[in-house]
């Protein structure tokens, strides 16, 4: 049909694209394929398959391959993956010339935006295993301390000045996002400040890691009829 649009989804795990998507194409995570990436220090650096792909399932690059030939598109000549990394970013003798490690710019930097009278300045992180698909998926690594949920860390002047105790529940707005977290006395958190992590269920709907937030206390009264 002329027109037509069609959602087809990538991905090694069931998620939630399984909901919205016309086409589930399975491909292989990165340990059971080849490929290259470039450090933050500028290095190329590639890796190779640990295991063979689950079943019929292919690397990423060979299913595009076969999608952009099947329609006809020309830059999809390619047979490994040494011929996409060539295509991709050519010689890696010298990167550091195709680098931009500039941040896009807000018309003011977080840090020096005026806090709103009951704002707080939210410092978030991403734990070590809450945002790589291979570690959040391990049960493993979900049993360690690096994987326990979000909480909403102060130290005691912050908790004072908020009317919070740690354990307290809270409900942490930002931008049009709200999450549920308890409170958690942390002495290294500077005054004024709520380190609040990322890359989590609970936190997603919550907005920059470094702009203002508010916190609300959770009467139990509240918690038990909501």
């Amino acid at each position: 049909m002329t027109g037509a649009k069609f959602v087809v989804a990538l991905s090694p795990w069931a998620h939630a694209a399984t909901g919205y998507a016309d086409v589930m194409l399975p491909i292989a995570p990165f340990t059971e394929t080849a490929g290259t990436f470039v450090s933050t220090e500028g290095r190329v650096q590639s890796f190779k398959g640990v295991v063979q792909p689950l079943g019929d399932t292919r690397p990423g690059w060979k299913v595009l391959r076969v999608l952009g030939s099947m329609l006809g598109l020309p830059g999809f000549e390619l047979d490994s993956a040494d011929d996409v990394r060539v295509a991709a970013i050519g010689d890696t003798t010298d990167v550091s010339a195709k680098l931009a490690n500039v941040a896009p710019q807000s018309p003011l930097p977080a840090a020096e935006r005026p806090l709103a009278a009951d704002a707080l300045q939210r410092i978030g992180d991403v734990p070590i295993h809450f945002a790589d698909p291979l570690a959040r998926r391990a049960p493993a690594l979900q049993a360690t301390r690096d994987a326990t949920p979000p909480r909403a860390a102060m130290n005691a002047r912050t908790l004072t000045a908020q009317g919070l105790s740690p354990g307290d529940e809270v409900r942490v707005r930002q931008a049009s996002g709200e999450a549920l977290l308890f409170a958690d006395l942390d002495p290294a958190v500077p005054d004024g400040c709520v380190r609040v992590a990322a890359g989590h269920a609970l936190t997603s709907g919550l907005g920059g890691l470094f702009d203002p937030l508010t916190l609300e206390r959770v009467a139990v009264a509240a918690r038990a009829s909501a």
